[in-house]
């Protein structure tokens, strides 16, 4: 950390034109695999700094990296600039209000998260070439991480097999290194055929489509009991066979998240699913099939990268949040129930501390809290590249991930802060893999001892492709 110094100035030497990066892909929110002008945004970054530039990663054109420097390791830094549907809202108010009703939002602040990572590769492309370091630095523009297991695409493709480490981070309400804790997680539609007929004049001739999802749906409900705690079974319709209730629905479409704590488990409860699935294609008549959407890995930890971000942390402190981020902050934590708060403060394994609205301290190294059961496609990066992740505060202790609140507050004071931090962080990490070769080589010990026993297997079937969107009209 001799030099964190230097680094951490040369992002603060950068990072007006990063935030700046950030409210722009927050006005323009973009959903899985359709982020264009984000890319775009991101790509022109790259050029005017006067990075190599890759593009169309793994066949996906919304993926990109640009690398820097030369010789040496490899260090990536990977960022994401998707948003989600349905989560369109107001900046810098404490009240729902949609910007266009129906529309998209940044509710998981990968706004920030893509901006913080590249002003990161930036600082440090900088830094090799004032200290004449040899050594290569990637940036990693990911798309489609809501759902759409880009990641894993671009781990199949090859696009991670020569980086010695990888550097990330996310938005949140806590300061502290991520505990690597995920759940493995396959998305799977179940399209459901039957046979259309008069639902009053014929009913006996028909087959319905709806039931046999509605009783899929009873069955995996049944299950639920009879599999682990931290097992994770959730399910949406896409499709209901129409509108008309005199029509026997033909067909029907149901689509299910089933996630567990590793891919074993996972695969196994896939399995059980399906069979519900055909139980309930049995006693309907009719016919089901099955189809995989997306799948990701669960994450995997590593100890010296960990001990490396976390140094960097404890040294940095909290994000320099001021009183207008905390009066912002107090606001939208109005809108918030005290189980929100006390559930944020419960995941980080620390006492609630009650009127505070911005995190001000850093959880210390190996505290455990209540285990993250989400799922992202950064486990599979792990998997083949040790990987390290930091969770920076950007937004008012409690809000609840994918919610108008962390939209509201994606262009605030307390965002900018925390994406500065964030990448203050990361940079600060790479520089000590540049410098310390012994750093790499106990990661990649550490690397090695985690996957010796279950090596990766990608869980995309082989014949998946990613799912690619046009570009929007003028674009």
């Amino acid at each position: 950390m001799q030099n964190s110094a230097k680094i951490w100035r040369l992002v603060d030497a950068r990072k007006a034109a990063y935030e700046r990066l950030s409210d722009r892909v927050w006005d323009t929110p973009e959903i899985c695999y359709t982020e264009y002008r984000s890319l775009a945004e991101h790509r022109a970054l790259l050029d005017e700094e006067g990075f190599r530039i890759t593009e169309t990663l793994a066949g996906i054109p919304t993926a990109i990296m640009g690398e820097a420097g030369d010789g040496g390791p490899v260090i990536a830094i990977l960022g994401e600039y998707d948003a989600l549907p349905g989560l369109s809202q107001v900046a810098g108010i404490a009240e729902p209000r949609e910007v266009e009703p129906g529309g998209h939002g940044h509710g998981c602040g990968h706004n920030m998260l893509g901006s913080a990572a590249l002003l990161a590769a930036v600082a440090v492309k900088n830094y090799l070439a004032v200290e004449g370091i040899k050594g290569r630095v990637r940036y990693y523009g990911c798309p489609a991480e809501e759902g759409g297991a880009a990641k894993v695409f671009m781990v199949r493709a090859g696009c991670f097999q020569d980086v010695d480490i990888a550097i990330t981070w996310h938005p949140a309400a806590i300061n502290r290194v991520d505990d690597a804790m995920s759940l493995a997680n396959t998305r799977l539609d179940f399209a459901f055929r039957g046979r259309a007929s008069h639902a009053a004049a014929a009913p006996h001739l028909g087959r319905s489509a709806l039931d046999a999802v509605e009783l899929m749906n009873v069955g995996v409900n049944y299950m639920r009991e009879h599999v682990p705690s931290d097992a994770r079974i959730h399910y949406a319709m896409l499709d209901s066979g129409g509108v008309a209730p005199n029509v026997v629905q033909a067909t029907a479409k149901v689509r299910y998240a089933v996630r567990a704590r590793d891919l074993p488990g996972m695969r196994a409860l896939i399995e059980r699913v399906k069979k519900v699935a055909a139980g309930a294609a049995l006693m309907s008549e009719t016919q089901v099939d099955v189809k995989v959407v997306s799948a990701v890995s669960n994450l995997l930890g590593n100890t010296p990268l960990e001990q490396a971000m976390q140094a960097h942390m404890d040294h940095l402190g909290p994000p320099p949040f001021d009183d207008a981020d905390r009066k912002y902050a107090a606001a939208i934590q109005a809108t918030l129930s005290q189980e929100d708060i006390a559930s944020a403060f419960a995941r980080a394994g620390v006492p609630m501390r009650k009127g505070l609205a911005l995190c001000d301290f850093v959880v210390p190294y190996g505290t455990k809290g209540a285990p993250m059961m989400g799922s992202t496609d950064v486990g599979d990066v792990s998997w083949v590249v040790p990987t390290v992740q930091a969770r920076v505060a950007t937004h008012a202790i409690g809000t609840p991930g994918h919610s108008w609140q962390i939209t509201a507050q994606g262009k605030s004071g307390q965002a900018k802060k925390g994406l500065v931090h964030a990448a203050k962080v990361m940079a600060g990490v790479a520089v000590d893999a540049l410098e310390d070769p012994n750093l790499i080589a106990r990661a990649k010990a550490d690397h090695k001892a985690r996957t010796d026993a279950t090596p990766y297997a990608c869980p995309l079937p082989a014949e998946l492709k990613p799912p690619i969107q046009p570009p929007p009209t003028g674009l």
